[in-house]
């Protein structure tokens, strides 16, 4: 997950050999409205410090969020899927009241924002989701699927084949988080519960 949008993949299995049934970008923001694409930033290297505003986009992303969940589920149906679980990877899971710097704070904030929206929505379509920081994801794949790191990264490599270009390193840490997802055999992953 980015500020302001996600790569999707939807993967199917057995988790031993799962294979990519669809890969997508969505938007988290509205393009019409550029600020929501970084609501707590009011320009370069400044916080935006009005509460009215900072809600009012903040509600923008989760409608966006929302409609861009719900359009990507009805799509998957559509096409005879039922997802059950989404894997979100993101940057940091750092409480941004910690962070001193304004600039780094609003990051975090708007980083926080996008994972809960995306959360959020996935709990009202009745979806599970597990939040995967990206620098341990190959760790934590290994640890939860087998195998060590590198042959997790190989395995991410090769699930791309079957959909083509581009499949760059968002698209690997997307399908990497699928997988998890798709793991029953999970449990420090501590998937929330749609309920």
């Amino acid at each position: 997950m980015k500020s302001g949008w996600a790569v999707t993949v939807l993967l199917a299995g057995p988790v031993g050999s799962p294979h990519v049934l669809d890969r997508r970008r969505i938007e988290l923001s509205d393009p019409s409205v550029p600020d929501t694409m970084q609501p707590y930033h009011a320009g370069l290297h400044a916080e935006r410090i009005d509460p009215g505003a900072v809600e009012q986009l903040t509600r923008l992303v989760a409608r966006c969020a929302h409609q861009e969940l719900a359009g990507l589920v009805r799509a998957y149906r559509a096409m005879g899927y039922q997802p059950t679980r989404i894997g979100i990877v993101v940057g940091s899971i750092i409480d941004p009241a910690t962070i001193a710097n304004p600039h780094i704070r609003a990051h975090a904030q708007e980083g926080r924002l996008f994972r809960t929206a995306v959360e959020t929505a996935a709990k009202g379509l009745g979806i599970a989701s597990v939040v995967l920081v990206e620098r341990e994801l190959y760790a934590t794949a290994a640890r939860t699927l087998g195998g060590s790191p590198g042959r997790l990264q190989r395995a991410a490599t090769d699930l791309g084949c079957t959909v083509g270009r581009p499949w760059r390193a968002d698209e690997k840490t997307a399908v990497v988080a699928a997988w998890l997802a798709l793991s029953a055999r999970a449990p420090e992953l501590k998937v929330r519960s749609p309920r």
